[in-house]
């Protein structure tokens, strides 16, 4: 280890006046002059609270003091001399924490030592941290110095470990004995001991009152401790190679700007992984701001910039900006590292600014927004729609019209969908077109029996826009053509997917987007008019004289 020396100022602010105490006093520790031999040690209560960090991880890095090749003296126990057994060391129990020094000839623990508060004569006394143990005929004394915490430090990892894996939360409401519900990682640890008797043994009531491990502090060390030890394996595994960085930020609940890090990379094997670094908290979403925070989780991590082949973020100026974006920023420092806007992002983009512009696709799925809000705005009237739609699937079948079969004729319901995620806005369409009549059902019975008056007029309203055929065949068009587009955005979102292909993709769509342009309206015309034959809606004439509503 790299020679570390700490400085601490320390300013003493309760008696200025005595001449005992200098206002300015500095604490000076060499971290590699640390002595190794146990007996020689301070204890860590006597250095100064400000190093007491440094001293421990220090020591922490230096491991337990075992000196193998040393000769142990013997020590005359009645009739029968006996010594430090150098095999003890080896013992898996004891290989982390036992520790021998030459000077006291004496075993300690380094466990102990690092961290154990000074509790007195209470749980073991200063054996194993300032006198020594040295009754070498009674080996049994090093297992009973560790007692069950092996085994309940365990449990409580496994319990950590499921919960982080499923995300779910630790804590509960009321975690007292008598609550009924003590929270995840109370309850989970119940039921390992529950149903493991070494577990039980050692848990709960059967575990010394300060050494229980189920307390908050305890859970957050060990998830600390699991980030620390997964965020190592990413970056063992990232090696040397080159990698892309993911960026993105939002406010969390409690109104804070966080950046959210993902890293992209090419493992051993040739297989793109991408791994979650981590979430910086921000003060604001500026480029350099969000450069800074990059640069200081990189310096932690012991990762470079120069590596760096690829920027992945959203459109947003201060991401994307050719003069002061944080790609800019980027740039100036390594020019290998390309950005590349997401295809998918693009696409929907592109998606949202051309259907804005225009107020027939506008109006549509405003309509479809209030028919999803109405028919799905209580539980009452979703139980009414799947109701009515599984009677149509019962009728269907009977007429020969649809067939059955595994994954067919599932239970749905209308699909809400998002402000700019446009692949939602897919996945109404195909549920309205499918729902159609079921949904002018659950309509007419709220135009009926609607609690309020504004109840029943919306209903009828919604009617009367929905058996249009203006309705009907901006219907069948969005679907046509967002079913175009959706399969290019699944596309490009798969993982494994590469920019050659992509190109391609996107081709591909083009050329159908055009073909639906140029040879796609008489097929869309007879899907909308046999729709609306099937439905009772009148079907325009195209030959006929239509004026236009409004002034001349």
């Amino acid at each position: 280890m790299e020679k570390y020396l700490t400085k601490r100022k320390l300013t003493d602010s309760s008696e200025t006046s005595n001449a005992d105490f200098s206002k300015h006093s500095r604490v000076e520790i060499n971290l590699e002059d640390l002595p190794s031999d146990p007996g020689k040690r301070n204890r860590i209560l006597d250095y100064d609270p400000n190093v007491r960090d440094e001293v421990r991880r220090a020591y922490l890095l230096k491991g337990p003091c075992q000196p193998n090749s040393h000769e142990f003296p013997y020590i005359l126990f009645g009739k029968k001399p006996r010594r430090f057994d150098v095999a003890w060391f080896s013992v898996n129990e004891y290989s982390t924490w036992l520790e021998y020094s030459i000077n006291q000839n004496a075993a300690y623990c380094l466990c102990c030592y690092l961290f154990k508060p000074y509790v007195g004569a209470q749980g073991g006394g200063e054996t194993f941290v300032g006198v020594g143990f040295q009754n070498w005929a009674h080996k049994e004394k090093l297992t009973s110095h560790i007692g069950d915490y092996d085994i309940r430090l365990d449990a409580s990892i496994d319990c950590i470990r499921f919960l982080l894996r499923q995300g779910l939360a630790f804590r509960g409401h009321d975690e007292s004995e008598t609550s009924n519900n003590r929270g995840n990682f109370i309850e989970l640890l119940q039921f390992l001991a529950d149903h493991n008797q070494s577990i039980e043994a050692v848990t709960f009531n059967n575990a010394p009152l300060n050494l229980k491990l189920t307390s908050p502090d305890i859970q957050k060390d060990i998830v600390h401790a699991a980030a620390i030890e997964t965020t190592k394996i990413i970056i063992n595994d990232i090696g040397e190679s080159f990698f892309s960085l993911l960026v993105d930020e939002s406010r969390d609940i409690s109104i804070k700007e966080q950046m959210s890090v993902v890293l992209r990379y090419v493992d051993m094997e040739g297989r793109v992984i991408e791994r979650f670094l981590g979430i910086e908290h921000v003060p604001n979403t500026t480029a350099i701001t969000l450069k800074e925070t990059l640069d200081n989780l990189f310096s932690r991590h012991g990762l470079s910039i120069s590596s760096l082949r690829g920027q992945g973020y959203d459109g947003a100026s201060n991401m994307k900006g050719e003069l002061g974006g944080l790609k800019t920023l980027i740039l100036n420092e390594n020019s290998s590292a390309y950005y590349v806007h997401c295809f998918a992002h693009q696409l929907q983009l592109t998606l949202i600014a051309v259907a804005k512009n225009n107020s027939k696709i506008v109006s549509l799925f405003v309509l479809l927004t209030n028919v999803v809000n109405v028919v799905g705005g209580s539980c009452k009237r979703l139980d009414r729609l799947r109701e009515q739609q599984a009677s149509k699937v019962i009728e269907a079948l009977g007429l020969g019209e649809i067939i059955s079969g595994r994954g067919l004729n599932q239970e749905t319901s209308l699909i809400k969908s998002g402000d700019t995620r446009w692949g939602s806005h897919y996945g109404t369409l195909i549920s309205m077109i499918s729902l159609f009549p079921s949904v002018l059902d659950v309509l007419e019975i709220i135009a009926e029996d609607g609690a309020t008056p504004k109840q029943k007029c919306e209903a009828d309203m919604l009617i009367n826009s929905l058996q249009t055929f203006d309705f009907i065949f901006s219907l069948h068009f969005m679907k046509k053509l967002l079913g175009i587009t959706n399969e290019l955005s699944q596309a490009l979102q798969r993982k494994d997917q590469d920019i050659v292909n992509a190109m391609n993709l996107v081709r591909i769509c083009k050329m159908q987007l055009q073909n639906l342009r140029d040879s796609g309206w008489d097929s869309m015309l007879t899907q909308t008019t046999l729709f609306c034959e099937k439905h009772e809606i009148d079907v325009c004439n195209m030959d006929a004289m239509f004026l236009l509503p409004g002034r001349s």
